[in-house]
C-alpha cells in the first residue's frame, strides 16, 4: 500500500508517532489510509450540509477496514460571485482545488480517496486531482436542492435571476420579486436546475467514478446519506483491489459523458470540464467530437431551464442511470467500461430502468433528434465556440443581425437597464476569456435580464467567456480565440452582421477578409487585469477554451 511510505518500517518511526498524535494504534496502522475531501463551508448552499454526507462517508470507510484522513477545500459559489470581480475567480478556482487534491493526496500517502463535492467548479476540479496523483477514487456529492414553489408554480435560482430582467422592464414588481426571492431556494443542495454543478454531479456516474443516484438523489433524502456511507466503504475496496481512475476514465468514457451531456442538455460548462478532466486523464478530447456525438445523440431531458422539469423529477423518473440504460439499450454507449462499482456499465444498468417517460423521454418522442450541446465554427470562432442548443427558441437557432459590442457585464447590463437592445441584436461581451476576463467570467445576470425582458426570442448573445448554466436561449460562448490574445471577436465593431446557424454549426463575422486584415493589423493587446496575486500567475499559464482552460 501507498501508505506504507509512512508506516512502515523503523525508519517511520518518526511518522508512526505523529500518527498515534491522531489517535492512531496499531490495528489502525495495519488500515488502507483512506483521504476524505471534504468541501464543506457556510457561503455555499450547496456545501452547508457536507458535514453530515462525510460523517457517513468515513463511517463507511471505517466499516470497511480503513481509516479516514478528513481534510477540507475551497470552493466559489457562482450564485454568490455573479455580475462582480469575484466571478474571476470561481473557474480559476477549479485549478486550486485539484491543486490541493494532489498536494494533500500525494504529501499523506493516502491509499485511495474519498471526493465529497457538490457545487460548480468543485466537482471537476476534485476529478482533475484525483485522475492526475490516479490513487483509487471515488466521488459522492451532497445532491441537488429541492425546486421552491412560487403561487403552485416550481421554480430555482434562474427564475429569480430573469425576474430581475422583468422587473426592469415592468413586467414584475418588486413586491412579486420579493417573494419569488423569499421560496425559489428551499434548503441545501447544488440549486435544483441543471445547471452546472448538478451536470457534472449526473457525469461522475456517466464517467464511472461514482455510485449509482449520485447525480440526481436530493440532498435532503435520507437515500443520501446511505449512498455516502456506501462510497466510504466502496473507497476502501478500490484502495484494496488497485482499481484507479485512469483504468476508468479513457476515451470511451469520455465520449459516454459526452453522449449522456448531450441527451441531457446539460451546461456549456460540462464542455470545459470534460475537457479539462480528459486532459489530466490523458483521453484525448477535441471541441469537434462534441458535434459528431450530439449528431448521433438524442435530446431526451428537459430539465429546467430547457424546460419545466427538476432534478427531484428526473430522480424520481429513474436518475442518470435509467437514462444512460435508455441510451445503452439503443447502442449510444460503450457498455464495456469500467465504473467504481466493480461492475462494467453493462452490468451496472442491469436493473436500471425509467418510470416516468415524460420526464426521460423514449428515443422515438425525444425532444431534439440530436442533443443538446452544440459547437460552432466560423470566422468569428476558428477554434470553436458552445451553445446549449436545446435552450434555445427555435426561432433564434439561425439568427443574422447587427453587433452590439460591449467591454465588460456592467456596461451590458446598464445598456439592459437603458432598454438599449433593440430586438434582432447580436450582443458581444468580449475581453473575458480565460486570460483576458480573466477566469471566463459566468455572465447570469445579463442573459436572465434579457429572458425575462421577453427579449430571449429576439437577441443572440457572444462572448469569449461562459454562461452560467441556468442560462436560456441564443448564449453562445467560450468564443475561441478569445479577444486578449487577438481572437477575432477582438475585431468586431458595433453594426458588423454576424450570422449564427446553429443547426449548421457555424459562427460568422460577415465583414470581408480584407477588412478583418486591417483591423488585425491594427490591434493592440491589453496589459493583464491582475498585475499581482493568483490570478496575474493565473493568465501566464492557463491556456484557450477549447482545451478546457487548464493550466499548463
Amino acid at each position: 500500500m501507498k501508505s506504507d511510505n509512512i508506516k512502515k518500517g523503523i525508519t517511520r518511526a518518526p511518522h508512526r508517532s505523529l500518527l498515534r498524535a491522531l489517535g492512531l494504534g496499531d490495528r489502525e496502522m495495519e488500515l488502507p489510509f483512506i483521504g476524505v475531501a471534504n468541501s464543506f463551508n457556510e457561503v455555499i448552499p450547496g456545501h452547508m450540509h457536507l458535514r453530515s454526507v462525510t460523517d457517513a462517508v468515513k463511517d463507511g470507510i471505517w466499516a470497511a477496514g480503513g481509516v479516514p484522513f478528513e481534510f477540507g477545500g475551497i470552493g466559489v459559489c457562482d450564485g454568490l460571485a455573479m455580475n462582480h470581480e469575484g466571478m474571476r475567480f470561481s473557474l480559476a478556482s477549479r485549478e486550486i482545488i485539484a491543486d490541493e487534491i494532489e498536494v494533500m493526496s500525494t504529501a499523506h500517502a493516502f491509499d485511495g480517496l474519498a471526493l465529497v463535492p457538490s457545487c460548480d467548479k468543485v466537482v471537476p476540479g476534485m476529478m482533475m486531482g484525483a485522475l492526475r496523483v490516479n490513487i483509487p477514487s471515488i466521488v459522492v456529492s451532497g445532491g441537488p436542492m429541492l425546486a421552491g414553489d412560487f403561487d403552485g408554480k416550481k421554480v430555482d435560482l434562474h427564475d429569480v435571476f430573469e425576474a430581475v430582467g422583468a422587473a426592469l422592464t415592468g413586467k414584475m414588481s418588486e413586491e412579486e420579486v420579493g417573494r419569488l426571492e423569499a421560496c425559489a431556494c428551499p434548503g441545501c443542495g447544488s440549486c435544483a436546475g441543471l445547471f452546472t454543478a448538478n451536470s457534472m454531479n449526473c457525469l461522475t456516474e456517466a464517467l464511472g467514478l461514482a455510485l449509482p443516484g449520485n447525480g440526481t438523489i436530493p440532498a435532503v433524502h435520507a437515500a443520501r446519506i446511505r449512498l455516502a456511507r456506501e462510497t466510504g466503504r466502496r473507497a476502501v475496496e478500490l484502495a484494496l483491489a488497485g482499481l484507479k481512475p485512469r483504468d476508468i476514465v479513457d476515451s470511451r468514457a469520455v465520449i459516454n459523458a459526452l453522449a449522456v451531456d448531450s441527451s441531457m442538455g446539460c451546461s456549456t460548462n460540462t464542455a470545459l470540464h470534460i475537457a479539462a478532466i480528459a486532459h489530466e486523464a490523458e483521453a484525448g478530447f477535441s471541441l469537434a467530437e462534441v458535434n459528431e456525438i450530439t449528431a448521433a445523440t438524442p435530446h431526451l431531458c428537459a430539465i429546467s431551464p430547457a424546460g419545466v422539469h427538476h432534478m427531484e423529477d428526473l430522480h424520481r423518473a429513474g436518475g442518470v442511470q435509467g437514462l444512460m440504460k435508455t441510451l445503452l439499450d439503443a447502442g449510444k454507449l460503450d457498455g464495456a467500461v469500467k465504473t467504481v462499482s466493480g461492475k462494467t456499465l453493462t452490468e451496472q444498468l442491469a436493473d436500471a430502468r425509467v418510470s416516468d417517460p415524460n420526464v426521460i423521454r423514449p428515443l422515438d418522442k425525444a425532444y431534439h433528434a440530436t442533443g443538446g450541446l452544440a459547437a460552432l465554427f466560423g470566422n468569428l470562432a476558428p477554434g470553436g465556440a458552445v451553445v446549449k442548443e436545446s435552450a434555445v427558441a427555435p426561432e433564434m437557432a439561425r439568427h443574422r443581425g447587427p453587433a452590439l459590442v460591449f467591454e465588460s457585464e456592467p456596461e451590458l447590463v446598464d445598456a439592459i437597464e437603458q432598454g438599449k437592445i433593440t430586438a434582432g441584436s447580436v450582443v458581444v461581451i468580449r475581453y473575458q476569456g480565460p486570460r483576458g476576463g480573466p477566469g471566463m467570467q459566468e455572465m447570469l445576470t445579463p442573459t436572465a435580464a434579457i429572458a425575462g425582458a421577453g427579449l430571449d426570442r429576439e437577441v443572440a448573445l457572444i462572448t469569449d467567456g461562459r454562461f452560467s448554466g441556468a442560462t436560456r436561449g441564443a448564449s453562445i460562448g467560450h468564443v475561441s480565440p478569445e479577444a486578449f490574445v487577438g481572437g477575432p471577436v477582438a475585431l468586431v465593431k458595433n453594426g458588423d452582421e454576424i450570422e449564427i446557424d446553429i443547426p449548421g454549426r457555424s459562427l460568422n463575422l460577415l465583414v470581408d477578409e480584407e477588412e478583418l486584415a486591417a483591423r488585425a493589423a491594427a490591434w493592440e493587446p491589453r496589459e493583464p487585469r491582475y498585475q499581482t496575486g493568483f490570478l496575474s500567475r493565473y493568465v501566464k499559464l492557463v491556456n484557450g477554451s477549447e482545451q478546457g482552460a487548464v493550466m499548463e
